[in-house]
């Protein structure tokens, strides 16, 4: 197990368990399972996250707030078309790799809607990590600063529910062709403002969101 310094046994415990889920890909382990894998003992971690369920809700949120990171670094870049950069963050969600993740997600989101006490503020967080960085896409799409939660939360669901259909069915195929058609018909609105207002100057054109 990874020591660093500054940080408490407990942060020590979830990093190397985030590192043992990375290298390994198998989000179907128990307490004991992971324990040996880590260097550390079952006690341990029971002490420190209560349960197996009080551990994959930590480890599940240190994910999820890495990769609203990097998709909001992403964004940010506009070096690239935004919709190329859109198709980028959803090829890494469907990556091989990222299903064993996926299932972890799942599985919390279960115990969060089951109403786990651990899991209150969870579940509000669940949402609100994304919000923020896919209200930058519906910023630079064009919408309306009333209307870009509300296409955030569009988008958010939109992904999720399909992410949901690939774990259920195994069909990518499938799932890519849906996501295609929603990207092709939601991210070119910015495009479409400006061409309405070049033939029609006159015209105010308000985007309210897909």
């Amino acid at each position: 197990m990874s020591r660093k310094a500054g940080t408490s046994p407990k942060e020590r415990l979830l990093s190397a368990a985030l590192e043992h889920i990375r290298a390994n890909e198998a989000p179907d382990f128990s307490l004991r399972e992971l324990a040996a894998a880590i260097g550390t003992s079952h006690r341990m971690l029971v002490y420190h996250f209560g349960s197996r369920e009080g551990l994959l809700i930590e480890i599940v949120r240190s994910f999820e707030v890495e990769q609203a990171a990097w998709m909001r670094g992403l964004l940010d870049d506009d070096a690239r078309p935004l919709v190329a950069r859109l198709r980028e963050v959803w090829r890494s969600f469907c990556a091989p790799g990222m299903r064993p993740r996926e299932k972890l997600f799942f599985e919390v989101y279960g115990y969060a809607l089951a109403g786990r006490d651990d899991t209150r503020d969870f579940l509000h967080a669940l949402v609100d990590t994304w919000l923020a960085p896919l209200e930058i896409v519906a910023e630079k799409i064009g919408v309306a600063p009333d209307a870009r939660r509300a296409s955030a939360g569009l988008l958010l669901a939109v992904t999720r529910g399909l992410l949901l259909s690939l774990l259920a069915s195994g069909n990518l195929r499938q799932v890519e062709e849906t996501m295609e058609h929603f990207l092709a018909n939601y991210v070119p609105l910015r495009d479409h403002a400006e061409r309405s207002t070049q033939k029609n100057p006159s015209s105010n054109v308000t985007l309210a969101g897909p």
